[in-house]
């Protein structure tokens, strides 16, 4: 009687359906969700293009989402500076969530030599939809079927020995050919189902003995035809692997495909037995999409879409609490690159500074530009007092509880400090930078966010440095050399050919000289273009340090006899109130800081023209300097969920806000469901309002809460409480339940809340806890920012119990989050400048007026004219009080606001009137921290720092 025909077309095709129903269902449950596939090639050969065309229709049919990735001949297994390596395009896959499987295409078509090996063990094995990785084939040699990937061939076989209903324990199995493909697993794939397994191959001895001994016979030896029909025991299902070609006349192409078995003859002893083609073939390809299929499902158990799979650290809660060091230093957090990996970056958008640090690279904003942001929270604070309100705290505490208590993905995105105050004295009233957070709320390791943490500030300082160093050379140069004699030094000859360099050739344009040949200038044009002729009374550009020293507030340089008495008074900033800070901090990529540099006003001509980095020739350089400071610094909570700490600029000479580009790659790491939370310098009246009409204005983004900070000893200053000395014991007023003092300090509360208000943005009032705190004061509090408006006002504890402490705060953001946000901007930025001034006086500062002294006059007259009008506001005056005057606590109204002096930022793209004096370079005390620290040489750990 003659064999069944086992059809792999008709099984392939049930199998096939089954998987469409499997996506669609995928598809109902998850909108969006689709499976991914990627299959790799090497090189153009046919064969291997009709294979992955099958592949292809076979998948979109199914709905997978298949891609396939071309790589040239030329192609190299592993080269760093080369796109077209094999092991780097298969790691990009790895670490891609949509894809979620992935095979290699063999042979690999290269020129250069390639260990097949070694690249399809360079798959991820929850990817190797193939199978053919050590480590699926270890764990189906060890019978781990249900946490492995089976190679397609042999388990399309066991599809259609299934589809027979033949029994597969107990019986003989005899499976011809070893190869890792077919031969090697099939046997394990049988051995574990319980057959009697007899492998075969080249060696082996009376083979036809060895098949005639066969209930279940598979044949992968590539040999056309090697099993005769009589070898075959009768009633024996045969499987046949092969694909051979074989001379055939009357074909069309010469040839016929047949298989490792006798077909004909075999026929008519076997009970079912598969054809060649049509057998073995389709059920490959469509194991392929079984594999793919589960693999996404897979994904899908261990993953919740959007959500990261996140490993948090569980605190040790001690009481009482040590100090901010000895909580950073008893929690060790896991390697950086493993949070990287569990937040959705891939490895080559990763930088490592060491194990607990690294940068992140800018193209992962290209590659998930598609992703919808998440919600973007800032948290604020009332107006500071010397008691501190905690808003670093907070932050640290709000995305500790939304990460590791709420589990949703959530970014902190903080300041850098400055590192001068570290060496001098702690709790400096310059907002010289970002704080770590303190308690069980902190950033770690501590050290490394305080002190080099991976360079940005040193290349702020040699940037900056350069451009001052280029402006008193310039006008040495200038003042001591003839038009022809600059012009010669400036397009120097070489090799007998004078050229311009690109950055020159800008300037040519500026100057409205349509010339690209240095000999064809005039000597008018040579005079214009040689001579930037800087006024040394209009220069605004000074140099920095990163290290407190009074003594450089005010300097005199070009005392050596070399340059010929031209001397001038200048001095020293601290590297944090460079412009190049606040550009950092405003940029939206590398493009964007390269103008902004360009653009950086250092002075005026005589004849009032401004001079920029772009006139002098450094800004390229500048972009050089700072390529790698652009690039946000990862960092991690006590607990485990990822920060950025980047830029950090002064929050009254500048904005105080740390950076843009730290908060979108944010917002698109942690998807639609997840949340950003960023910190604003200083209280809601300034780094708020900078946050939203400077900060927001340049990004895009718009806010979704405000998380405004208060304490209960901090309102009853604000209240009129007496003044707090530092090194001496709290009066009784702060320690005391004094309800009164208490209400008319939340005067601040008040007036903080409306001014959030007034941007559109929902308001959530954050009430830091302290042990001496009465519930009745607490109560106070929070019933009265509600009814200034705040949607919610909730207790946090997070100094104290890390994230737990902050879970109400979390759970109000949450709410206030999905209530509408009707955001708007203060001001128009193409009002005169005046009107804008006089908008933020009036409105967040409670004045009745302002007014201009002479010299801030001049300045808006100045900048109208040059062109700069039309920038935002940046107001500089004292964070201690809503007005000018530091020790005037509470909301004060009815004042009028001295407006001393305008200055322009025009690269970072703000105007920053001066209310009173700025200090921009902080001092050291008598006695300074640095008399504290110290290394210990045999742990290499640093004492004393805090």
């Amino acid at each position: 009687m003659s064999a069944e025909v086992l059809s792999g077309k008709t099984v392939s095709a049930l199998v096939r359906e089954r998987l469409k129903k499997d996506v669609a269902q995928m598809k109902l449950d998850l909108p969006g969700f689709r499976p991914g596939l990627a299959i790799l090639q090497v090189g153009d050969r046919d064969d291997s293009n009709l294979y992955i065309s099958m592949k292809l229709k076979a998948a979109a049919e199914i709905g997978i989402n298949a891609s396939h990735v071309r790589l040239p001949k030329t192609a190299t297994e592993e080269e760093a500076s080369s796109a077209d390596t094999v092991l780097r395009n298969i790691i990009q896959v790895n670490e891609n969530p949509e894809i979620h499987g992935l095979i290699v295409q063999l042979p690999l078509e290269s020129i250069n030599p390639i260990n097949t090996e070694r690249v399809t063990n360079a798959v991820a094995p929850e990817k190797d939809v193939d199978g053919l990785t050590s480590i699926n084939a270890g764990k189906l040699a060890r019978g781990d079927l249900g946490d492995c990937f089976i190679p397609c061939t042999p388990k399309g076989c066991m599809e259609l020995i299934k589809q027979t209903g033949t029994s597969i324990a107990g019986k003989n199995a005899v499976v011809i050919g070893r190869s890792k493909i077919v031969g090697a697993p099939m046997h394990d794939l049988l051995l574990w189902n319980h057959a009697t397994v007899t492998t075969c191959h080249s060696k082996t001895a009376d083979l036809a003995g060895q098949v005639l001994r066969a209930d279940i016979l598979v044949v992968g030896a590539g040999k056309p035809e090697m099993v005769k029909g009589c070898w075959i025991k009768q009633g024996a299902v045969v499987i046949d692997c092969g694909i051979n070609h074989v001379p055939d006349t009357t074909k069309a192409s010469g040839k016929r495909v047949v298989g490792d078995v006798a077909y004909s003859d075999a026929k008519e002893r076997a009970s079912f037995i598969t054809p060649v083609p049509g057998g073995v073939g389709p059920m490959t390809v469509a194991m392929l999409m079984e594999n793919t299929v589960e693999s996404a499902k897979r994904f899908l158990e261990n993953n919740k879409p959007g959500r990261w799979h996140i490993q948090l650290t569980s605190l040790n809660l001690l009481n009482p609490v040590p100090s901010d060091i000895e909580i950073s230093r008893a929690c060790i957090p896991k390697p950086i690159d493993k949070l990287a990996r569990e937040i959705g970056l891939f490895s080559d958008e990763v930088e490592l500074y060491g194990k607990t640090k690294a940068k992140i690279l800018l193209s992962t904003m290209k590659r998930l530009q598609d992703q919808p942001d998440g919600k973007y929270v800032v948290v604020t604070g009332i107006t500071p007092t010397p008691l501190g309100e905690g808003k670093s705290t907070t932050t640290v505490g709000l995305v500790q509880a939304l990460g590791a208590h709420l589990k949703l993905n959530v970014f902190a995105c903080v300041r850098q400090p400055s590192q001068g105050p570290t060496f001098g004295i702690k709790g400096n009233s310059l907002c010289t930078g970002g704080a770590a957070g303190g308690g069980y709320s902190q950033v770690i390791p501590m050290e490394e966010f305080n002190l080099h943490l991976t360079g940005d500030i040193h290349a702020i300082t040699a940037a900056n440095n350069l451009v001052a160093a280029a402006i008193d050379a310039r006008m040495f140069h200038e003042n001591t050399q003839s038009d022809k004699a600059l012009y010669n030094r400036l397009v120097p000859v070489n090799n007998t050919v004078r050229t311009f360099s690109p950055i020159q050739i800008n300037r040519l344009k500026k100057l409205g000289i349509d010339k690209v040949h240095p000999d064809t200038l005039t000597e008018e044009e040579i005079a214009a273009f040689v001579r930037l002729d800087i006024d040394p009374d209009t220069i605004t550009w000074q140099r920095v340090m990163d290290t407190n020293d009074r003594f450089l507030r005010k300097i005199t340089i070009g005392q050596s006899p070399t340059e010929k008495g031209f001397t001038r008074s200048t001095q020293f900033d601290i590297t944090v109130a460079s412009e190049i800070m606040a550009v950092l901090a405003l940029t939206d990529g590398l493009e964007d800081m390269q103008k902004r540099l360009a653009n950086m006003v250092v002075a005026s001509s005589r004849k009032g023209v401004p001079v920029t980095a772009e006139d002098l020739g450094v800004s390229g350089a500048l972009t050089v300097l700072m390529k790698d400071a652009v690039k946000p610094n990862l960092m991690q909570t006590l607990e485990g969920t990822p920060v950025f700490v980047h830029a950090g600029p002064f929050a009254n000479i500048a904005h105080g806000n740390s950076s843009i580009l730290a908060d979108k790659i944010a917002l698109k790491l942690v998807g639609p469901e997840g949340f950003v939370v960023t910190e604003a310098g200083f209280g809601a009246d300034i780094g708020m309002e900078k946050f939203f009409d400077i900060k927001c204005r340049y990004s895009g983004l718009r806010p979704h809460v405000v998380v405004l900070v208060a304490t209960v000893r901090a309102l009853k200053m604000h209240g009129g409480g007496p003044v707090v000395t530092a090194g001496l014991p709290l009066q009784k007023e702060y320690t005391e339940e004094n309800l009164d003092l208490l209400e008319k300090g939340c005067s601040n509360l008040r007036k903080q809340v409306e001014n959030a208000m007034a941007f559109g943005v929902p308001v959530v009032v954050a009430v830091n806890v302290f042990k001496t705190d009465t519930d009745a004061e607490l109560e106070l509090v929070c019933r009265l920012a509600k009814e200034a408006g705040a949607l919610d006002a909730v207790r946090c504890t997070h100094w104290a119990e890390g994230g737990k402490g902050a879970v109400a705060l979390a759970h109000a953001v949450q709410r206030a989050s999905e209530t509408p946000s009707n955001f708007k901007f203060l001001y128009d930025v193409e009002l005169p400048i005046i009107d804008k001034i006089r908008i933020i006086a009036q409105k967040i500062y409670g004045a009745a007026d302002i007014e201009l002294l002479p010299e801030a006059q001049q300045k808006a007259d100045l900048y109208t004219k040059q062109g700069f009008g039309n920038l935002p506001i940046c107001m500089a005056k004292t964070h201690l009080s809503l007005s000018h005057n530091p020790e005037c606590k509470g909301a004060p109204t009815g004042f009028v606001l001295p407006i001393r002096d305008i200055r322009a930022s025009v690269g970072a793209g703000f105007l920053y009137p001066l209310v009173g004096t700025m200090s921009t370079m902080p001092g050291l005390p008598t006695r300074p921290c640095f008399y504290d620290i110290d290394l210990d040489s045999t742990t290499e750990q640093v004492n004393g720092l805090f």
